[in-house]
Formats: structure tokens, sequence, C-alpha cells
């Protein structure tokens, strides 16, 4: 089964749609300048109803360049499961946060995937390269190169995915898991329910068609 990461998810509503869509792990962003921001107290109140009601839910923080101590802290006050590194953290930092941090490498960049993969699913996040952006630009990722990596780690394959366009990256990289935040909003930061539902079924609808074939 292809697990299903929708992030930049902000409100409660969003988050409970997401779920019942079919996601399997839910990102939220703590990076300020993002339009998928998250007060780290808004999002502690909405998480911690997401544990009690839906604990098979993953959360993931989603950090840029954010200091140990409060990537720590936030995990702690918003019961979070994973924390995804996705600035310009080197691999010493990564595992100075320990086996729940993965790092999102941008581009596929040659020489730099084995220091940071770790030994747990997923292994890292491959997000589309664009020069002064952390993600969320809809830009897509080299599916081939992707394709590669797919066959030797446990990947989360992220950039510009959507519910036209996931069915063919899933099986064209076979991917340990899809991430996606703009391709399923209906405006930065706000996401639409259908579209997340088109999503989730694009995938599963790939996943099946692999598998029996």
């Amino acid at each position: 089964m292809t697990i299903i990461k929708i992030c930049g998810i902000r409100t409660l509503t969003d988050a409970l749609a997401a779920i019942e869509a079919g996601a399997d792990y839910l990102g939220f962003n703590f990076y300020r300048q993002s339009p998928r921001y998250i007060a780290p107290q808004d999002c502690a109140a909405i998480t911690a109803l997401l544990k009690k009601e839906h604990p098979e839910a993953r959360l993931v923080g989603v950090y840029v360049n954010s200091s140990e101590a409060e990537i720590n802290a936030i995990m702690e006050s918003c019961s979070l499961d994973l924390a995804q590194l996705h600035g310009d953290e080197s691999a010493a930092f990564r595992a100075s946060v320990g086996e729940r941090a993965f790092k999102a490498l941008r581009g596929a960049p040659n020489g730099a995937v084995e220091s940071f993969a770790r030994a747990a699913a997923p292994a890292f996040l491959l997000d589309a390269a664009h020069k002064g952006a952390y993600g969320g630009t809809g830009t897509t990722t080299d599916w081939a190169a992707a394709a590669v990596l797919a066959k030797r780690y446990p990947l989360f394959l992220a950039g510009g995915l959507n519910p036209e366009n996931v069915g063919a990256a899933v099986r064209q990289v076979r991917p340990w898991g899809v991430d996606v935040a703009s391709g399923v909003e209906s405006s930065p930061g706000e996401k639409d329910a259908g579209k997340m539902r088109t999503f989730v079924a694009a995938v599963r609808s790939a996943a099946i068609a692999m598998e029996n074939s």
C-alpha cells in the first residue's frame, strides 16, 4: 500500500477531511514564511483531538532550519510522531534529532542520500529543487531519478503532485509514500476536501493496478 501524507494542515476541519479522505499521515508546517504555517499552540489544540479520536493517523511536524530545542519542544507540546527537516539541515543535525527525524532532499542530490537516509520508513522525502523555496511550490520532481532511489529506499515522493498526475507518479516511481500540499488546495493553505478525496482515490487505484499487473 502506498502511504499518503497530506501536508500543510492548518485547521481541524482540514485535518478531519484529510483523514476521512484516507490520508495516513498529516503534516503541520512550522516555517513562519510559509502560507501553510501553523502556530504551535493552534497545532496542539488540533492534535490533542486527533490523538484521541484518530490515533491511527501519523502526525508530522515540518521544520525549516529550526534549532533542535525548538523541534523537541514542538514535538512534545503537539504530540507529534515525526519531524520532517525541510531546510538546509546537515546529516549530522538529522542524526542528533534522532530516528524520529527524516530529511527532505531537493532534486535528488548526488552523494547526499546515503548520509541523510534513516533506517526506518520513510528514509527521507524527495522534493523538487526550486531556488529560494523550501517546498510547496507545485514544481514536479524528476520522476526518473526518483524511481532509481525508490528501488533502494522507502521514500516519500513530493513535488508538484496533484489528483491528475499522482497516479502516473505512483506507477512510474513506485514510492513508499506520496506527499501533497498545494495540489489539494483551493488556495494557499486552504485544503479542498474534494481534491483530497480524488487524490487518495488516484493513489489507491494506481497501487491496486500495480499489484494486479
